[in-house]
């Protein structure tokens, strides 16, 4: 792993020395590289290795044992008894790995990947429970981003286990797959797409040599390596943006339409409560819009979702997460929750669903409708700053946990702004505008995938925050890839995106006008910097026009709209008016008192 490094650009196009990051090693993160290179023979385990991934300890012990495999109509399934073996209570975790064949410079596998797990209840001493288990055969497919450039399931034996950590297999069988399959088509997509994944990602490769397990990982030493080369490649500089050299004008299209904007249609936003993102009565609402009112809702998300008098809209307040609820305006705060990676050494899916129905209670009581949270970034390295914010190291651990967390705020009417939407590994001079480059298989194997499972999984109509870094020489707000293709093109993602603290002035690449159009709906910014849109083009006023469906659809469905809150008295007026009737009547205290006291003198 290579860490944050300096770019040397051309600063006469006004674009200023942004740093950047290699992922180079490619899909061997964390465990599924210390379990293969051990396999290939380039690490020694054991003195490498205290604690495998998974690991935990008891105070009691069990015995789990697999039924045979069923693999029929694409489902694998099988089931896993669990015994207590010991003399104390306890709940044991079911962890299923797979061990894809591989050929040697074919598509990157590694040997170990979690694919499902679960959790038992609390077994007594000698109680035994049988724990179901299934999944479809495509979550064994790996991403080939060089020829396929899609999903393939490869011909051949995959090895199903069930392991007490990523290293230690109790019990394992083979799965065969008598025949390739691509998912290249939006019939045949992979894991519920609506449209078939194929590279979104190749300008962010970088050119980088990756790792590679091709002949007992051979390029280690050179993919492994510090960079030599810290110069940005001509072809990227050329498509380089920050508000130096940004201008929204030169990708106006001239023969976009000017939509409909201040109608008269009678429409309230509380009418829209329930409706299908796609309900043609959105688009009699959003015609009543006012190009301004647009521009105030995309322009002020700094932890709120500004009102819009004309609709009935109301101000609702967002608060930062992600263990807690903290309102950043009055300070209150909720009571403190434990960390994501606490809750992650659980394993506990139901626990999570718990946390996030906590969560959704306390907002109901501090007002809010909103948390920023929750993080789902994974720990590239131990070294991370934000790690104890973030899950784990995998994924699909990351992604269930993640998915039960916004699941559980939803249901108590909390959207949760799941973070930082993407590769956002690492903290440092992560927004002076860090390039992260990778390739396209670690991208959606790794660190797309726990979004994928919440907005596939969790609740519909949510939130989602982007990151600070550049994505290749991309903002990450400002990826249209990231935000539209793969978000909401391929994954069906119905909601709105934010991007993360939003400052102009202190972060030079972030301007309302590009980042609309990149498929973000929200500026996160508390005070006016370049978060308004001052392009107002038909191209630009179409993009601002989408940005307000987003945001008042998962207003809508928030739960300060389970009744039509547009007449209510704001709580912020409530106690203005409440100190105006405690000043006026201690002003008429004071009068009584002087009028009493001047009939005394007088009478005297």
């Amino acid at each position: 792993m290579t860490m944050c490094k300096e770019f040397q650009i051309d600063s006469a196009r006004g674009v200023s020395s942004p740093r950047f990051v290699n992922y180079t090693e490619g899909i061997y993160v964390g465990y599924r590289f210390w379990e293969m290179a051990a396999d290939e023979g380039l690490v020694d385990y054991d003195a490498s290795v205290q604690y495998p991934f998974g690991y935990g300890l008891s105070y009691t012990t069990f015995t789990q044992e697999m039924s045979p495999i069923q693999y029929t109509d694409g489902t694998v399934s099988f089931t896993v008894t669990v015994t207590n073996t010991g003399s104390a209570a306890g709940k044991d975790v079911v962890g299923v790995y797979g061990n894809p064949p591989y050929t040697n410079g074919g598509i990157e596998k590694a040997s170990a990947n979690l694919i499902a797990y679960e959790k038992t209840k609390l077994l007594t001493p000698g109680e035994s429970q049988t724990i179901p288990i299934s999944f479809d055969d495509d979550d064994l497919a790996s991403y080939d981003d060089k020829n396929a450039k899609a999903y393939v399931l490869e011909a051949g034996s995959y090895t199903i286990s069930i392991n007490s950590d990523s290293h230690t297999v109790i019990s394992e069988q083979t799965v065969d797959v008598p025949e390739t399959i691509v998912y290249n088509t939006d019939a045949n997509a992979h894991n519920g797409d609506l449209v078939a994944a194929t590279n979104e990602f190749d300008d962010v490769n970088g050119g980088l040599g990756y790792l590679s397990r091709a002949d007992g990982f051979a390029n280690a030493a050179t993919a492994r390596a510090a960079p030599t080369n810290y110069s940005m490649f001509d072809e990227y500089k050329a498509t380089y943006y920050n508000n130096g050299n940004y201008d929204p004008k030169q990708f106006d299209d001239p023969s976009d339409v000017m939509p409909t904007t201040g109608a008269n249609n009678g429409l309230r936003l509380y009418d829209l409560r329930g409706l299908d993102y796609d309900d043609p009565k959105w688009d009699e609402l959003l015609d009543e819009l006012t190009v301004d009112e647009m521009n105030i809702l995309i322009a002020n998300g700094g932890y709120q979702n500004a009102a819009v008098g004309s609709i009935g809209k109301i101000r609702l307040s967002d608060v930062d997460g992600p263990a807690a609820l903290k309102d950043n305006f009055s300070g209150v705060s909720s009571i403190g929750l434990p960390s994501n990676v606490a809750l992650a050494c659980t394993w506990n899916k139901e626990l999570a669903l718990k946390y996030g129905e906590t969560i959704g209670d306390m907002a109901h009581d501090m007002h809010v409708t909103d948390w920023h949270a929750p993080s789902i970034n994974l720990h590239r390295s131990a070294f991370g700053g934000r790690n104890f914010e973030y899950f784990s190291e995998d994924p699909v651990l990351t992604g269930t946990l993640a998915s039960q967390q916004a699941q559980g705020a939803k249901e108590r009417g909390v959207y949760a702004f799941t973070k930082h939407f993407a590769p956002n590994e690492q903290e440092t001079q992560r927004n002076s505008q860090l390039c992260t480059w990778a390739n396209e298989q670690s991208t959606r194997e790794l660190y797309l995938k726990p979004f994928e499972t919440v907005v596939k999984d969790g609740p519909t109509g949510a939130a989602i925050m982007g990151s600070f870094n550049y994505i290749g020489n991309t903002y990450s707000s400002a990826s249209l890839n990231l935000n539209q293709s793969v978000l909401r093109d391929e994954w069906g993602f119905q909601g709105m995106v934010e991007t993360d603290y939003f400052s102009g002035t202190n972060y030079s690449y972030q301007n309302a006008d590009q980042v609309i159009r990149g498929g973000t709906d929200i500026m996160l910014a508390t005070t006016e910097t370049t978060n308004y849109v001052t392009d107002f083009s038909a191209t630009s006023v179409i993009q601002m026009r989408r940005t307000a469906h987003n945001i008042l659809f998962t207003a809508v469905n928030s739960w300060r709209y389970e009744t039509d809150p547009s007449g209510e008295v704001a709580d912020w007026l409530k106690v203005m008016v409440g100190i105006d009737i405690a000043a006026a009547a201690g002003l008429a205290a004071l009068g009584y008192v002087a009028w009493r006291r001047y009939g005394e003198r007088k009478a005297a």
